[in-house]
């Protein structure tokens, strides 16, 4: 289960050590922990990491399939933290050392910087090929935080990204070796953290105001 651990100003969020899917314990913890890192005082950043092979791989198909009468207000919840994320008022760091796929992948764009492991690991957004479409909220959060033409690959033919891939299409901003990644998302928000309050918070907001309007849609069409 995600643990939340602290180094100087800058939380590190750590959300697992397995596949880190989106199951709904899994979600009730990271926004408990969200929770008490909101209600910190002072500069304040946060980085969110994993530990061994993947960052994330997404919603928990498993638990979705076994629960479909719950589909729409799962989905919701998951939307609702990629809402959440984006909106944190104070600088967010994703550090992404292994495998970031589907709703792992856009987990790390609710994210101000990302930082991705140069040798190994894909970031990918498998969906044509799983055949599971983005909602209106996903979609709107996709196109808003990768350039038109990466946004296109990535949604359309569900390329993988490896690092230094990745970083050339502005897919992340640093490409890093295996021991420098967390560390150096740890950097990024350090260098930030002073920055955390309000004022931040309401940039957030406004900037993404749309994203923010498709991520909470109340009726969710999920085909």
């Amino acid at each position: 289960m995600p643990t939340l651990d602290r180094q100087d100003d800058v939380f590190i969020l750590d959300i697992g050590d397995t596949e880190n899917r989106f199951h709904p314990d899994w979600l009730a913890s990271v926004n408990a922990l969200l929770d008490e890192v909101e209600q910190a005082e002072g500069p304040k950043a946060l980085v969110t990491a994993a530990t061994g092979k993947f960052f994330s791989n997404g919603l928990d198909l498993d638990w979705l399939f076994a629960h479909a009468d719950q589909a729409g207000e799962y989905v919701a919840g998951v939307q609702e933290l990629f809402a959440r994320v984006l909106t944190l008022p104070f600088v967010t760091v994703a550090a992404l050392q292994g495998h970031t796929f589907a709703a792992g992948a856009m987990f790390s764009l609710t994210h101000d910087f990302r930082v991705m492991r140069a040798d190994r690991g894909y970031w990918c957004l498998p969906e044509a090929e799983i055949n599971i479409p983005f909602t209106v909220g996903m979609s709107a959060l996709i196109q808003t935080r990768l350039t038109p033409q990466a946004a296109h690959r990535a949604m359309v033919t569900a390329h993988r990204y490896g690092g230094n891939d990745a970083l050339a299409a502005a897919v992340v901003d640093h490409a890093a070796g295996e021991q420098e990644v967390r560390s150096s998302a740890v950097g990024i928000a350090a260098l930030h953290a002073a920055k955390a309050g309000a004022t931040i918070g309401t940039i957030k907001t406004r900037m993404y105001a749309p994203v923010l309007d498709a991520l909470r849609e109340k009726d969710i069409p999920l085909g």
